[in-house]
């Protein structure tokens, strides 16, 4: 699979090696932008997490602070993937427009997404 979630130490750690899955984690309807980390691991809304982010062809992870404010389940309705969207900081606008950048023109195709 194109995203692979570790847990090391406490640090999540998110790869996403093409456009489908960063489409797919993506939540620009999130201020400052989210993304959907899968995991089985239990996380409480609000919680603070830390991520190393590996995207596509960047040649270095990306660290990424973020506040959990979405939670799919295990055995969610609908064959729904597990996991937690995280909220985006303000000090991420960078990373932002990289992966809006990376998703031009296919962020309004309507396809479905691991969040809606």
């Amino acid at each position: 699979m194109a995203v692979i979630p570790r847990i090391s130490h406490g640090i999540l750690s998110l790869s996403i090696d093409n456009k489908d899955s960063l489409y797919k984690a993506y939540m620009p309807f999130v201020t400052n932008g989210g993304l959907f980390i899968p995991t089985t691991r239990t996380y409480q809304l609000g919680e603070e997490v830390f991520m190393l982010l590996m995207l596509m062809d960047e040649p270095d992870k990306v660290p990424v602070t973020g506040k959990v404010i979405w939670v799919t389940p295990k055995a969610a309705q609908g064959g729904r993937i597990p996991g937690i969207g995280i909220q985006l900081s303000g000090d991420d606008a960078a990373l932002v427009r990289k992966i809006e950048t990376y998703l031009a023109g296919a962020m309004e195709s309507g396809r479905r997404t691991n969040t809606l």
